[in-house]
């Protein structure tokens, strides 16, 4: 529990940094477990079932928290009038965090996570300081295209071996777009972020085209992850609850 409230929580805050997708993705995983939820109801569900309680309490916390995040949105979205920085993102992480333990469905919140899983497992090796980490990673704005584009980090000192083996091992994966210098030395990286990587994938685009991007690939995950739950659950447990 103390783990899924500080990886939640946090998880939100370091998926952010664009107009709009702070809220939004908050919105979409809000969305796929109120479907969660609603699949433990009447009809789906005969009742009394003995998870009922438990996810009406969910529908109980999250439809509030869904009407003040729209009206949020409204304002948040691209071009943003309101920032919302890290008070709404902590609130949200706190809220799923609570949701899933008082709910009873850890696991499956977890799924609904997984973008913001890959984002902290891809971002560990500069919040952990194994390569150098500006204070702030967020795409880079051209004011010439109006696009966005990747930002970068630039290495004054050469890399280790290793790391930087493993940086072109990642560049050729097309995980990450390194730029090396005429003795082939690593000089430059995008930096370790799922904004950035969509950025790498699928080159410049505009703020919104970018936010969009994102909240459908979180919406199809969340969807996976639901399947995942919902029909593949007994091939783990015995029982379902």
């Amino acid at each position: 529990m103390a783990l899924l409230s500080i990886f939640s929580s946090n998880s939100i805050n370091i998926l952010a940094g664009i107009n709009g997708i702070e809220v939004a993705q908050s919105l979409v995983i809000a969305g796929l477990i109120v479907i969660n939820d609603v699949l433990y109801l009447s009809p789906f569900t005969p009742y009394p079932h003995p998870a009922t309680d438990s996810h009406l309490f969910s529908l109980y916390l999250l439809l509030p928290f869904i009407g003040v995040s729209l009206a949020l949105l409204k304002h948040n979205w691209y071009p943003a009038k309101v920032f919302v920085g890290d008070t709404y993102c902590y609130f949200a992480g706190m809220v799923f965090a609570v949701d899933g333990i008082l709910g009873h469905f850890s696991k499956t919140l977890i799924l609904l996570l997984l973008p913001q899983g890959f984002n902290f497992i891809y971002s560990a090796p500069q919040l952990f300081h194994i390569v150098p980490c500006p204070r702030h990673r967020l795409p880079r704005f051209n004011a010439r295209t109006g696009l966005l584009e990747c930002s970068r980090v630039e290495f004054k000192k050469p890399l280790a071996r290793p790391i930087a083996a493993s940086l072109l091992l990642l560049h050729r994966l097309r995980l990450l777009d390194v730029e090396t210098d005429e003795n082939g030395q690593v000089v430059s990286t995008s930096n370790f972020t799922l904004i950035n990587l969509w950025l790498v994938w699928f080159g410049p685009m505009r703020e919104d085209r970018l936010a969009l991007g994102l909240l459908g690939f979180q919406a199809a995950m969340g969807i996976m992850g639901l399947l995942v739950r919902h029909r593949m659950a007994l091939l783990v447990f015995t029982a379902d609850n």
